[in-house]
């Protein structure tokens, strides 16, 4: 039985969609994106050297800043994976659209 172009090119989505894992940035606004966490630390990182030019004071505005920028970029992200909040939900005829909470 041949599928037509349409229905091969639905199927090939549907499989690569189910292929590819499900990213903890996709339902985060842009400032939780990681492109501008990682702006807004080197931001705060370099400009505190700008106008302060002091090495020391540098320093102590990057640990906190790194701290940050690590953990929301490398530390959080793993651990929403390891926890299975993001797997995918099948979704029922009879389950409500609205959260359980509202």
């Amino acid at each position: 039985m041949e599928l037509s172009v349409g229905a091969q090119k639905l199927l090939l989505k549907d499989t690569m969609s189910a292929q590819q894992p499900v990213s903890p940035w996709s339902d985060k606004p842009w400032w939780c994106q990681p492109w501008s966490i990682l702006l807004v630390g080197v931001t705060l990182i370099g400009g505190s050297w700008v106008v302060l030019k002091t090495l020391w004071l540098t320093i102590v505005v990057s640990i906190p800043v790194s701290a940050w920028m690590g953990f929301f970029l490398l530390i959080w992200p793993q651990l929403l994976r390891q926890s299975g909040v993001l797997e995918p939900v099948e979704k029922s005829g009879h389950e409500s659209t609205k959260s359980e909470y509202n």
